[in-house]
């Protein structure tokens, strides 16, 4: 208000000093200059008519004067006019500037908040960590751990009001404080430990890194407590990880007919408590370039499950569910039923997520016996033993022998068609356990990727409010050099080095789409996926083409959020989620494939499915590039429609795939 006041007795203090005009200025002198003239002739004239030719002057002055003032006062209300103009402009810049500041405040005031919960959730989590070394260095026993552990998870919120200063703390001081604790019910949660050999940020290979840490998240912010068991490679990105440190006991585990020694390290990522084993001995099983792709990979990740049972037991925890991860820890299954149930571990269940069956890990069945298992038990058909080459062992099916519930995540066929067409030679296996068999969907990380609050845009939008989808079309056309329109159909394509980029098929995409259509094409870091756009650069050379061989992530979110259509090589994506992001952003995913240049996508109709297969299959799955085309130009209200409801959808890691996972842990608890 005070800046508005100032405003208007600026406005009135220039309204009385009028801006001079040459013109006035010019007829003032001419009028002067006749004032003269006449007077000089009336004085030499004989007086004849002296009366009259003064009353006419007198009137010509008065008109005069009249019309003086009267353009003084018209250039007085233009300014005026032009004034008030420039007072309602400021106003509004004001107010704009009020706004910017208080959408400002709210943002620092919301960042302060999730601040505050991380380190809350940071803190209780690091005293979880705390207990466990405790127990190992022989401070308490399992079960005083066990009461500890209740006591902190049942009153995590006042966790943060008694154990502030945690990382000052001895164990011997934190220990006293623990004892004098209140302990409080524990709340209706489940204790999970997923037993796994990628966690995002730390070590990602493929989708199973963005699968642990997102489910993770999902769980802890539905009240489940999540830990993480992960090797400590070489190769670990530590520089998310908080609280890192070392136990100051060494772990013994069992392998190839001895105990050896293992160092335990524990942090937080993202909020989840994680535990990094690092073999002594055998130093060499994960001090290497790659985390795949060894003679040895069966010898690695046997003693990497062994160790990681083995801490469990020793640290005195019971988790709900023991959850285990493809081939890989798969052996779990059998080790945990085999030895270590009778540990204390007689309320924890096992689920195995497969990501895929292609990967199985057949193995000499002697060599079971390196983690201390029984070969001549676990060599039978009904147990381990591979159903083709049968003088082999399979370990993912051992997995699914032995575990209580099995997840297959797979975002668009049916349990049926799973195990009929992508069980590779497993069928038999899945087939007597089908009733514990689960399909899940996979996720997107939405406090990543969610239009209304991206930060790479330079607009935000929603489902609610689609005007900004139209201004980051307009700068992704800018900043390509495209021509800008926004009624131009613009479709975006990603490339990753795990898809498999169909030349042919992005040409005839391209041939078959109409020119007025723009194209962009973003590659990855892949050698393979690079040279696929170098070569479809040469072949399609074009005003309404752009190639974007280097990868960045402001420019992908802005791809999402200007394109229209985003070409995808599958609905089912679970490494760089391109379809449901797709989606979130209101951009329509149209899938390519090879089908005598057809571009569909077999979406599976049986009602075993997933509820995201089921929106596809309704929505855009049978749609060709050309058809979605054509839809957006000839029916722009009902697409427009279908977009907004789409971006309504939740198909995020909190969604569907988490509540496919907290009904397999409800079920695991009633076996």
């Amino acid at each position: 208000m005070k800046m508005e006041s100032v405003i208007n007795s600026t406005i009135l203090s220039l309204a009385c000093f009028p801006k001079s005009n040459p013109s006035i200025h010019h007829q003032k002198t001419v009028k002067a200059r006749r004032t003269v003239c006449c007077s000089l002739s009336s004085s030499s004239s004989k007086n004849s008519n002296s009366e009259g030719d003064a009353n006419g002057l007198l009137k010509e002055e008065e008109e005069e004067k009249y019309n003086d003032i009267w353009l003084l006062f018209k250039e007085a209300q233009q300014n005026i006019l032009y004034l008030n103009k420039l007072r309602l402009v400021a106003v509004e810049e004001l107010n704009k500037a009020n706004r910017e500041k208080q959408l400002l405040l709210d943002k620092i005031q919301q960042l302060e908040a999730v601040n505050k919960l991380g380190n809350e959730q940071s803190l209780w989590r690091e005293l979880l960590l705390r207990i466990d070394s405790m127990v190992l260095t022989g401070l308490i026993d399992s079960a005083e751990a066990s009461g500890m552990r209740k006591a902190v998870m049942g009153n995590k919120f006042s966790v943060a009001l008694v154990f502030f200063d945690i990382r000052q703390k001895t164990d011997a001081e934190l220990l006293a404080q623990l004892r004098h604790f209140s302990v409080g019910s524990r709340k209706n949660g489940f204790h999970i430990i997923q037993i796994c050999t990628e966690m995002e940020p730390l070590v990602s290979v493929g989708s199973l890194s963005s699968y642990v840490t997102g489910l993770s998240k999902a769980l802890q912010k539905k009240g489940h407590i999540v830990e993480v068991i992960l090797p400590k490679y070489a190769c670990l990105d530590l520089t998310e990880m908080q609280g890192l440190r070392e136990i100051e006991a060494e772990l013994y585990s069992y392998f190839n007919g001895q105990l050896h020694g293992n160092r335990i390290w524990t942090g937080i990522v993202h909020g989840i408590g994680v535990t990094l084993i690092q073999p002594l001995y055998y130093s060499s099983f994960f001090d290497r370039e790659r985390v795949y792709g060894y003679s040895d990979d069966f010898e690695r990740f046997t003693y990497f499950s062994r160790a990681s049972l083995d801490y469990i037991a020793k640290s005195g925890k019971q988790p709900d569910v023991l959850h285990i991860h493809n081939w890989e820890t798969a052996i779990v299954g059998p080790l945990f039923w085999d030895i270590f149930v009778k540990q204390g571990l007689g309320g924890t269940r096992v689920l195995l997520t497969c990501h895929g069956f292609d990967s199985q890990c057949l193995e000499q069945p002697d060599k079971l016996a390196l983690c201390g298992l029984d070969p001549a038990r676990l060599h039978r058909p009904d147990r381990l033993q591979d159903h083709t080459m049968t003088h082999l062992v399979n370990i993912l099916k051992g997995g699914l022998v032995y575990s209580n519930k099995v997840v297959m995540v797979q975002s668009i066929y049916s349990k049926e068609r799973i195990i009929n067409s992508f069980s590779h030679g497993l069928e038999p296996t899945l087939a007597i356990h089908k009733d514990k068999l689960l399909v899940s969907p996979c996720g997107f990380d939405n406090s990543t990727w969610d239009p209304s609050k991206d930060k790479f845009l330079p607009k935000n939008y929603s489902a609610d409010d689609l005007k900004g989808k139209s201004i980051c079309k307009v700068a992704l056309q800018q900043q390509l050099g495209l021509s800008k329109n926004s009624s131009t159909v613009l479709v975006g394509c990603i490339s990753t080095e795990s898809l498999d980029f169909d030349l042919n098929n992005q040409k005839a995409v391209w041939n078959a789409t109409p020119k007025s259509v723009q194209f962009i094409f973003m590659g990855s870091k892949a050698t393979s996926a690079d040279g696929a756009l170098e070569y479809l650069k040469k072949e399609l050379k074009d005003e309404t083409v752009r190639f974007i061989n280097k990868y960045d992530e402001a420019l992908l979110h802005l791809i999402f959020a200007g394109s229209d259509i985003i070409l995808c090589q599958s609905f089912h994506d679970p490494l760089l989620q391109v379809p449901l992001k797709a989606l979130k952003y209101g951009a329509a995913p149209v899938a390519v494939t090879s089908n005598e240049n057809k571009f569909r996508h077999f979406v599976d109709r049986e009602q075993e499915t997933t509820r995201f297969s089921r929106f596809i299959s309704s929505t855009f799955g049978y749609l060709s590039l050309s058809q979605a085309v054509d839809e957006i130009k000839n029916s722009p209200s009902k697409w427009k429609q279908k977009m907004v409801d789409a971006m309504a959808k939740d198909f995020s890691w909190n969604a569907e795939c988490c509540d496919v996972h907290v009904s397999a842990y409800t079920a695991l608890k009633s076996l």
